[in-house]
């Protein structure tokens, strides 16, 4: 289902007046014993021992919270850093809690760990979800998941959710996660490279290409690339097919509105395979990590990088934990975001970009009272203008939450002001597929986007054999 982009900016742009209560401890302390009567008989005098004790505080039982999160690495240290200062705050709020953090890879979490945990019936108590048909409503409707309904409107921060980003989380009107942010994906282009070659920006598609071309004839790659993990080169898949379909992308995949081998489809995976073999992407990818491709783009070995816009906080001032500048600090000033151009002769809204808000913390349906506390602190803690401010500055995440436009008007980096540009200029969006189809689907098209990498497999045969998995689990799912 396609979600109307300028509805989104407008909704994030929107002014929102959070009120913060603040309440008052009432406490009223002891008043000092009343002096005893006069009497004829000469009183002793009081002693320590005979004075009134004073009330020991209620002894407190300490209780553990286990938290998965997968905000591990370098690329991800901002992020983490905010997740430290919410737990330290839940912590201090929440008599006796400890959290129990648990760092693991996100493909791991996704696709190994946290199924297998869903399935035993013993997830963590918190943990990194992703949204959609294939994660958080999948495990909600087997009533793994918490109802956090009644605890955003208790917090009263249900309405201050920007447009349409509950919507991957939210089943039969109930809310079973949160995400953290939004985010949209595009190129981002080295501006110091293209001045030096004269080319223009890649805002059209003679422009991309001509770039392109012209990268490749001076011994620099156009796009940097680490196709070792699959999900990578599916960002730039997912929104070649997005802007080929008129429509049910990606939902209609499951529904059977829309199949993997039809020709808009293969369109989009020709373009991609056009691109393989005029060798656009880095020699060696498949053996190439996501960390490794960003540094290919940093050491200036390649003009252009397709990715999400979480990427432009390698490219911030400042240093990191360890006094160190920047891991993209040879790059500050000298990187510039854009959509996708049109594509021509493609069938869809060219304006169109992958953007949604898919990932989250969902909670275990499984808490006894203390761990519902915490629970709910944690969620005041961390979804509030505050802590999406930070995301917005520090790590370049688009906020889940409306901010005010005062708190926009903090946003001074020049990507990110890009970023929010692209969005604004988008007639409408959709999130990525592998939230709309079966786990095994997502990996079949992994699979074969590492084919076409390595030249074993045609654009048609790839997605003969996506859509014949799609069928498989079609088949299983009405069952």
């Amino acid at each position: 289902m396609k979600k109307n982009v300028k509805v989104a900016l407008t909704m994030l742009l929107t002014m929102s007046t959070v009120l913060a209560a603040c309440g008052k401890d009432n406490n009223n302390g002891n008043s000092s014993p009343a002096a005893s009567p006069s009497s004829t008989t000469p009183a002793a005098s009081p002693s320590a021992s005979e004075s009134v004790p004073a009330s020991e505080p209620a002894k407190v039982e300490p209780f553990t919270v286990s938290l998965r999160h997968t905000q591990i690495g370098e690329p991800r240290k901002f992020r983490k850093a905010i997740l430290d200062t919410v737990v330290k705050n839940t912590e201090a709020e929440v008599p006796g809690l400890k959290f129990e953090l648990d760092g693991v890879e996100d493909n791991v979490n996704r696709f190994t760990k946290l199924p297998a945990e869903m399935a035993a019936g013993k997830p963590p108590k918190v943990f990194d979800i992703f949204g959609g048909e294939a994660d958080a409503l999948k495990y909600a409707k087997a009533g793994r998941l918490l109802d956090l309904t009644p605890i955003i409107e208790k917090l009263g921060i249900k309405d201050q959710f920007n447009g349409g980003s509950l919507d991957q989380f939210t089943l039969d009107g109930k809310v079973y996660g949160l995400p953290i942010g939004g985010g949209m994906e595009g190129l981002f282009y080295n501006t110091e490279i293209f001045k030096n070659n004269g080319l223009n920006p890649p805002t059209t598609w003679d422009d991309l290409i001509k770039a392109a071309d012209t990268l490749k004839a001076k011994g620099i790659t156009p796009f940097a690339e680490g196709t070792q993990a699959g999900w990578v080169p599916n960002e730039i898949v997912n929104t070649l097919i997005g802007r080929h379909l008129t429509a049910n992308f990606p939902g209609g995949f499951s529904s059977g509105a829309i199949k993997w081998n039809q020709p808009e489809v293969v369109a989009a995976y020709t373009v991609l395979n056009d691109w393989i073999k005029k060798d656009y992407f880095t020699k060696g990818s498949l053996g190439k990590t996501y960390d490794e491709m960003l540094n290919d783009f940093i050491a200036g070995k390649a003009g252009m990088m397709f990715d999400g816009n979480w990427r432009a906080s390698a490219f911030k001032e400042g240093v990191d934990d360890k006094g160190k500048p920047a891991v993209g600090a040879a790059l500050i000033g000298k990187v510039a975001f854009v959509a996708l151009p049109a594509i021509p002769n493609a069938a869809g809204d060219q304006t169109s970009i992958n953007a949604n808000y898919s990932n989250g913390y969902g909670f275990s349906s499984d808490l006894n009272e203390n761990e519902l506390k915490a629970v709910e602190a944690f969620i005041k803690n961390l979804y509030n203008p505050e802590m999406q401010l930070r995301g917005l500055l520090e790590d370049s995440v688009l906020p889940s939450m409306k901010l005010s436009e005062e708190q926009l008007a903090q946003v001074k980096d020049p990507i990110l002001k890009q970023i929010i540009d692209a969005m604004a200029s988008a007639k409408s969006s959709y999130p990525h597929f592998d939230s709309a189809v079966a786990k095994a689907v997502n990996t079949e098209t992994e699979t074969q986007v590492q084919k076409l990498f390595a030249g074993k497999t045609t654009p048609q045969a790839a997605a003969d054999a996506i859509q014949k998995v799609q069928e498989k689990e079609n088949a299983t799912a009405a069952k």
